[in-house]
This record gives C-alpha cells, structure tokens and sequence, in this order.
C-alpha cells in the first residue's frame, strides 16, 4: 500500500522545508501529537495550510464514484437542505440508523466534515467526486436558482 504522508505535502506545497518535516517527525517521536499540530506549534504552520494537506491525503484514498450513476437513497436527502447542500458542497448518498455516506469533492472535503461534524446526528464517511459531477447530481436532487454545476467547480455557494 501506496503511503502519502501529511509532512511530504506540505513539503511538496512549499509550506516547509525538508529539515523543517524531519524536525517535526523527531519533535512527534520524542513527546507525541499529531504531524500538522506539531508543525503549527514549531514553524507556525497555518491550519488551513494543514487542513488542505490533509484534505489530499484523505482524498487519495478515499473511494471516487460518479455521483450521476449511484443509486441515492431518498431518506439521504432529507438528512440536509438544498441550502445546507449547497453551501457545504456535500450530497447524501446513504444512510443507515447511525451512519452517513455523503459525496463532496476534495477541495470542498474540509468544509463538508467541519459540516457534518457540527450539524449531523450521524457518522458520516466521504467519497470524493469530479466537481461538475457533483454538481450535476446536487442540480437534480437540490435544486436552487442560481446554482448550476459550474458553481461546485468553481467554488460558488450560497451563504
């Protein structure tokens, strides 16, 4: 299996250097704590520098799907508003007692999650889709004027 780790990103984004990873990878052996905390604290990393490392980490291994081709369960839908799907760029796929399986794209994944970790009653699991797909399929089932698949590709939602 294929590993991409935080540091490496952030090294490869030019957000530190090669010393500066291999510093914080010996400061996280010696007192522990997560790779983009220990970063912020020593070289002042910005998090949403690490929030979009992490966010292409996560997407590299994270199922892809084409939105416009999965069979949506209708009682997904109703787990969020056309407002909430749109501005959050997130489509509910399944859902289960406990579980959600929502649909986002990566550069909207750190938003989604920030989203469902503060609104949903539920656990909620990613996969990640092409922009305009998403957006196609957020047009079928959400609906909304103004809002058409070039919104998701280019980063427009509703506030």
């Amino acid at each position: 299996m294929r590993s991409l780790h935080l540091g490496d990103l952030l090294v490869r984004h030019g957000v530190l250097t090669e010393g500066q990873r291999d510093e914080v990878l010996e400061a996280q052996r010696e007192r522990g704590g997560a790779f983009g905390a220990v970063a912020e604290e020593m070289f002042g990393v910005s998090p949403s520098a690490v929030e979009r490392a992490w966010a292409e980490q996560y997407a590299a291994f994270a199922p892809h799907v084409d939105p416009r081709s999965y069979n949506i369960n209708p009682r997904a839908l109703e787990a969020i508003s056309r407002r909430q799907a749109w501005q959050f760029c997130i489509l509910p796929l399944e859902i289960s007692k406990d579980d959600l399986l929502a649909c986002t794209t990566q550069d909207h994944l750190v938003r989604a999650l920030k989203f469902a970790g503060w609104r949903l009653g539920h656990a909620c699991q990613f996969v990640i889709a092409e922009p305009l797909h998403l957006g196609e399929t957020m047009c079928k089932h959400y609906p909304m004027a103004g809002m058409s698949p070039e919104s998701v590709l280019h980063g427009v939602g509703v506030g």
